[in-house]
């Protein structure tokens, strides 16, 4: 079985890759405006935003959703 996921456009983008570019191209009102999390809020940082994201499943699928409709 390869390990190829074509279908895929995030496979092997990291999260901190998905996370700062969103945030040069949209910044950190931009996403928030988009995706209503305190990370992008509150004090955001590309560190502070990548814990939260790790630990919420349903944050981390919107910024995905946002990264591939945005990129591609």
């Amino acid at each position: 079985m390869s390990a190829q996921q074509p279908n895929n456009p995030l496979h092997g983008i990291t999260l901190e890759k998905v996370v700062s570019d969103l945030q040069a191209h949209y910044g950190w009102d931009g996403l928030y405006n988009r995706i209503r999390v305190n990370c992008f809020h509150s004090d955001p940082s590309v560190k502070s935003s990548l814990k939260f994201l790790r630990k919420t499943q349903w944050a981390r699928d919107k910024v995905e959703k946002l990264y591939v409709e945005t990129f591609y």
